[in-house]
């Protein structure tokens, strides 16, 4: 099979395709036939260089999101072949990974698809989706405080908007003025403009400060001064933490498979309550040229790469 991989870091133009194995599914597995997977920035941060150096290994495979059908069952499992599943491929380094034409993968890292979306939105759902789900909890926030979401327009802010809303939370949307209209859309409860000074703009609407920001644009400082005296802050990017300050707690929120969150993710996006978007597909052998667009940035939605 064919499978996106990275030989030595440095930028985009170090992913290649290569051919491997098929890969043979263990006990309380399943092999997947993929049919779309999402790039995020952690791949970047994978051949960019931030988990350190390819030491020790040929390489490295690329892709956290999958979705597809089932292909093949190990000794376990009562799946039937043929069922569409998302896929959450948390491995920090394997030789494959979500971007291939086949994924095995646990069925802890499983869910079904959601019934009636096509392959290629269900992709981008497990780790935007999940880390979205995972801030929140890490924001012990109740219906009616208010929620800073920086970067919400961007694929893990725009879940937490949407998912806030089921939680009865209201929210500030920060994101470009193009944005505010979808933003809206989503369920945010005001727009703030990332041209505006973020503190100022903030406390105009809220003036006490808001109860908790999720710090999706890790723009780390400026976020958590929004937040009032003895709120929280929550960031997805742990380089980027800022100081804690007038006892407002600072965390950073990471996210892993959990089959029972996958599927409720799953059953949300199914019924309307979350709105998957791709902003582009490549086919998997442009995985290079797809990578470089992803280091680009500015895209509203993930890039797909399609077997």
């Amino acid at each position: 099979m064919r499978a996106a991989v990275v030989r030595k870091i440095g930028g985009p133009e170090n992913v290649e395709v290569v051919e491997v194995p098929l890969p043979e599914p263990g006990p309380f597995e399943v092999r997947i036939k993929i049919a779309a997977a999402a790039l995020n920035p952690a791949d970047a941060a994978v051949w960019g260089g931030f988990f350190g150096p390819l030491d020790g290994v040929e390489f490295t495979g690329l892709g956290l999101d999958a979705a597809g059908t089932i292909d093949a069952v190990g000794p376990g499992v009562l799946l039937e072949i043929g069922t569409p599943v998302i896929a959450f491929d948390a491995r920090v380094a394997s030789p494959t990974k979500a971007q291939a034409e086949y994924l095995v993968s646990d069925l802890n890292s499983i869910a079904p698809a959601p019934e009636g979306m096509d392959l290629t939105l269900a992709a981008t759902i497990p780790l935007n989706a999940t880390t979205a789900y995972m801030a929140l909890d890490h924001l012990p926030l109740r219906p009616r405080d208010t929620l800073l979401v920086t970067g919400a327009a961007g694929a893990v802010g725009g879940y937490a908007i949407e998912l806030a809303r089921t939680r009865g939370i209201r929210t500030l949307a920060q994101g470009r003025p193009e944005d505010e209209e979808f933003l809206r859309g989503l369920g945010a409860t005001w727009f703030v403009s990332r041209d505006e000074e973020l503190g100022a703009a903030v406390r105009q609407l809220v003036p006490e400060g808001v109860d908790g920001v999720l710090d999706a644009a890790a723009l780390g400082a400026p976020a958590l001064a929004t937040a009032r005296d003895g709120g929280i802050y929550v960031s997805v990017r742990i380089d980027t933490l800022p100081t804690p300050e007038r006892g407002v707690v600072v965390r950073h929120t990471s996210a892993g498979p959990e089959p029972t969150r996958l599927a409720l993710l799953s059953a949300l996006a199914e019924v309307g309550v979350l709105t998957p978007r791709v902003a582009q597909t490549f086919p998997l052998s442009q995985a290079a040229e797809a990578h470089a667009q992803l280091a680009g940035g500015g895209l509203r939605g993930r890039i797909i790469l399609v077997p």
